[in-house]
């Protein structure tokens, strides 16, 4: 079995708020795009790499949607079927941070899903926060990957739940764009982008981005909460978290 769909990306992710207090700030990553149907194959050629088993870097049915005794693509197709949706097969992608060590955070992974033909039938958004919680939106990109959603989960300590977000999300080739924005009140408050290059999933590619970018998914987390210290003590005003109410087959 040739791994032709699977991949990883290098790159930045850029987070812009601009309600009140300007905040900017940009960070290196990496991420995995793997086709679910390449799990087995990869953890079979990879050394550092296991699916839903430990190793140095692995990726677990637990850390998304769904049942964690089924399999990720097993979830999804759940998850659609109940939103009236059958792919007929076709194929199914992931663009995530697997856990390094042990330990991941994903504030954001976006399932990729295809039709028999090869077309995106839909993108699933699935989003965490640092309160343990999840939540995913359905989307439908058009002809552009542009997309629309109300937002409807508690992300950041400082922007309330509500507003829609503005997405366009292209699907992943050898460049890799993610770009959204939030609008509250008919006012831009918050945009986020993440951008990166296509690397093949090699021994050799895994082992240089577990080296140059060292506990990743630790620092990720780190970050996020050093910016919302760095906010806190500048006197923006923290929103209450509201209840979130689970969502069938998240």
């Amino acid at each position: 079995m040739r791994l032709v769909r699977s991949a990883l990306y290098e790159g930045q992710v850029v987070h812009d708020r601009r309600a009140g207090l300007r905040n900017l700030f940009r960070y290196r990553v990496y991420m995995w795009h793997v086709d679910l149907d390449e799990l087995d194959e990869l953890d079979r050629r990879l050394w550092a790499f296991g699916n839903d088993r430990r190793a140095l870097t692995t990726i677990r049915a637990r850390d998304h949607l769904g049942d964690p005794r089924r399999t990720i693509r097993a979830n999804v197709e759940r998850y659609l079927s109940a939103h009236g949706i059958d792919l007929g097969g076709g194929r199914v992608s992931l663009l995530t941070n697997a856990r390094v060590l042990g330990y991941v955070f994903n504030p954001l992974s976006i399932f990729y899903c295809h039709r028999p033909d090869g077309s995106l039938r839909c993108v699933v958004a699935e989003v965490h926060n640092t309160y343990g919680e999840r939540h995913c939106y359905l989307l439908e990109p058009g002809d552009r990957g542009r997309a629309s959603a109300g937002k409807e989960f508690y992300v950041s300590p400082f922007l309330a739940v509500d507003g829609s977000y503005e997405m366009t999300l292209a699907t992943p080739g050898e460049r890799l764009s993610v770009q959204m924005a939030l609008r509250q009140d008919g006012e831009r408050v918050f945009a986020a982008s993440l951008t990166g290059r296509r690397r093949p999933v090699t021994n050799g590619t895994v082992a240089r981005m577990l080296l140059r970018h060292p506990l990743m998914t630790a620092r990720v987390t780190s970050l996020i909460h050093l910016q919302g210290v760095k906010l806190f003590l500048r006197g923006v005003s923290r929103v209450p978290r509201p209840p979130h109410p689970p969502q069938e087959h998240v």
